[in-house]
């Protein structure tokens, strides 16, 4: 059962705690030959302990490894360090797939300096649902044609240095109202709208050969009423592998978010996810979650359900994305040039929503923000308050007023003296009734999701995340140094 049990560690992707690869772990790895491994923010320091632990990995998995991260955009990056990347609605906004291209390259260009080969991005799904909890401002947009160029020219730069994008969630997540990390979401459309839209995207991305796509854990009835497109032979083999004549790699999406692990049992998951048409499962829980995996996978290669033959072709499949995309740090000499190229990405994005007047050069400002944004286990934390303070006080002469929950805080009792008050919203998720019908700021920054903006009866800036250069931008734009000259991608604006 041993080699079986190494043939299943060739078919799943690990994830790993602490911020080095112990004896325990490497051992693990090579004993089942896992060859696939993700890191997250809680496995990363810098750049130099990054790059040990990616090349003791590469070590331990070999010439084949596939060594990947989330490094998005916006708000899901995984490294800090490096230059940050606009999200890919702020890209959809700057409308310039040139633009795409060079950042996708230098986010490519960043990640390959650290070690990593595969990068799960970029995000296909369009953003057509307005109440979306977990794509929102992940989504080059709305409109199938021109969310599709963007972002097939930001894999595109990707690729051209050397990193193998994960497009996702075939066949879309942009018209959920729930979050897969949270439960299993229905889109229940007809197949002509899903064809129209959701599917789009994707029918380019496999035209194109993308290197690899990734699943959603989402049940479309359309195609199969029961099991979701991670789990179902109808949407990874028949829409896919045969309708869309896709050859490249199909991995799910993590195994352990609650659409699954709350449903199925973790090793009849993953072979359900093989016999659907997967070649790799995200098996990213616990050890013990890792080793049921590999047992049930193991099995069903034993009593035939999973034919040798298919999963000589998963390992095919697998073995040309490694070694077309070799895992290996290398030296990373562009990194000013790209910082630049970011900071300018970020300002071409800026968007105005209902004519935003800049304040007077040191006026009084009393600015208003959620106290704490806290991780949301997809997304990395939101700029603090007082960083927003810090940045504007540049400016102004700033008061800093925050709050904890929007559903609560009293803004008719902020004094009335005469300070121009703005806004700064630095949360994905949008305002609820009472911030909507009550709050009545001046100015309004959105600083992450872009439809908070439609909540609030306020002239908006929208910049579609926080990073330093997205608050650089605010600044330059109320110095009256640049306009705010994107288009927000979705409709409504």
């Amino acid at each position: 059962m041993d080699d079986l049990k190494q043939l299943a560690g060739q078919l799943i992707m690990i994830r790993l705690s602490g911020t080095e690869l112990d004896a325990d772990s490497a051992a693990f790895i090579r004993a089942n030959r896992i060859r696939g491994a993700c890191l997250f923010r809680q496995n990363m320091t810098d750049a130099v302990q990054l790059t040990r632990f990616t090349g003791a990995l590469r070590d331990a998995m070999g010439p084949e490894a596939l060594i990947a991260l989330d490094q998005e955009g916006g708000a899901v990056v995984r490294s800090l360090w490096v230059p940050p990347p606009p999200s890919a609605m702020a890209l959809g906004a700057a409308d310039c797939p040139s633009l795409a291209h060079d950042v996708g390259a230098a986010v490519a260009r960043a990640v390959k300096s650290m070690g990593f080969n595969w990068n799960f991005a970029p995000v296909l799904d369009l953003n057509n649902n307005p109440r979306n909890p977990v794509i929102a401002e992940r989504s080059f947009g709305a409109d199938p044609e021109r969310a599709t160029c963007i972002a097939l020219a930001w894999m595109a730069g990707s690729e051209s240095e050397g990193v193998a994008c994960c497009v996702k969630h075939f066949p879309g997540h942009g018209d959920t109202h729930v979050d897969s990390h949270r439960d299993l979401p229905t889109v229940a459309k007809p197949l002509e709208e899903l064809e129209r839209f959701e599917f789009a995207p994707f029918r380019r991305a496999a035209a194109a050969q993308a290197p690899a796509m990734m699943t959603a854990h989402i049940v479309y009835p359309a195609l199969d009423p029961d099991a979701p497109a991670t789990m179902s032979r109808a949407i990874l083999s028949g829409l896919l592998r045969e309708q869309m004549a896709y050859q490249g790699v199909i991995i799910t999406d993590g195994m352990d978010m609650h659409a699954i692990a709350l449903r199925y049992e973790a090793g009849e998951a993953a072979v359900n996810a093989l016999l659907a048409g997967a070649d790799m499962v995200m098996a990213i829980g616990s050890r013990a979650t890792q080793e049921r995996t590999l047992d049930a996978i193991a099995q069903a290669i034993a009593d035939g359900r999973l034919a040798r033959a298919d999963v000589e072709a998963r390992l095919a499949r697998l073995r040309a994305l490694a070694l077309a995309h070799p895992a290996g740090a290398i030296d990373y000499v562009t990194e000013d040039a790209d910082r630049a190229l970011m900071a300018a990405a970020w300002r071409r994005a800026l968007s105005a929503y209902g004519q935003p007047q800049r304040p007077p050069p040191g006026s009084r400002l009393r600015l208003v923000a959620r106290q704490d944004v806290v991780s949301d286990g997809v997304s990395e934390a939101g700029v603090p308050a007082e960083r927003i303070a810090a940045s504007l006080r540049s400016l102004y002469e700033v008061e800093l007023v925050t709050f904890a929950d929007a559903d609560s805080f009293d803004w008719a009792a902020l004094p009335q003296d005469g300070r121009i008050t703005v806004l700064a919203s630095t949360s994905r998720r949008r305002y609820g009734a009472h911030a909507r019908t009550s709050w009545k700021p001046d100015l309004h920054l959105a600083l992450w999701n872009p439809y908070q903006a439609l909540d609030i009866a306020a002239p908006a800036l929208m910049t579609y995340g926080f990073a330093p250069p997205a608050l650089e931008a605010v600044n330059a734009w109320l110095a009256g140094e640049i306009e705010a000259e994107g288009v927000c991608p979705v409709p409504g604006f």
